[in-house]
């Protein structure tokens, strides 16, 4: 047990290494950062409205209202699970602060490693379904803007590769990373 002086500091004790704890507080905060900026993304492309011709000279490839309408859904749904994520992320980290308020060293808690993974695994999942339906929103808002995709306008073929190729590889990466700091580099204790 430590001693505590007079103002209730912990005496005779070198502070702790940057615990696991704080790791994932860490995590946790660049996760809600992460999707405030996709929530951004997500408001921009609502402000984007629809209903004016492409910019394709073919007025076959402008368009409907159908994909206007898809765009809208694919929006909400992006925003909701970046909600859905970042308010888990949030939670989480609340749990774990308030946990380490009872602490002598608020970097050190004992965590509940099962509930941590599963907080964690519930907002990975909102966050990588959260940017699959910003992509598909992106892909309407190409087609909003270029031409539809079934015209094979050379610009919106690129474009929407270009989307397509890239967000996918980092989703890749992002869910790969988790799996393996989850499965191989989480501690059975955490503390």
């Amino acid at each position: 047990m430590a001693e505590i002086d007079q103002q209730g500091i912990a005496v005779g004790i070198p502070p702790p290494r940057k615990s696991t704890t704080s790791i994932h507080v860490t995590a946790l905060d660049g996760i809600v950062n992460v999707n405030s900026l996709f929530t951004f993304a997500v408001f921009v492309g609502l402000s984007l409205a629809p209903g004016q011709r492409s910019l394709d000279d073919r007025t076959a490839c402008d368009a409907g209202i159908n994909v206007a309408k898809k765009l809208i859904v694919f929006e909400v749904f992006s925003f909701s699970f970046f909600l859905f994520s970042s308010l888990i992320a949030q939670g989480l980290k609340l749990a774990t602060n308030l946990i380490n308020s009872k602490e002598v060293y608020a970097s050190r808690a004992h965590v509940n490693l099962r509930l941590l993974k599963f907080g964690i695994m519930g907002s990975v999942v909102g966050s990588v379904m959260g940017c699959l339906f910003l992509m598909l929103s992106m892909v309407n808002i190409i087609e909003i803007r270029l031409g539809l995709l079934s015209c094979r306008s050379k610009h919106t073929v690129c474009a929407v590769t270009s989307l397509v190729v890239l967000v996918s590889s980092a989703l890749l990466v992002y869910i790969s990373t988790y799996i393996y700091a989850v499965v191989y580099r989480l501690p059975k204790n955490v503390t």
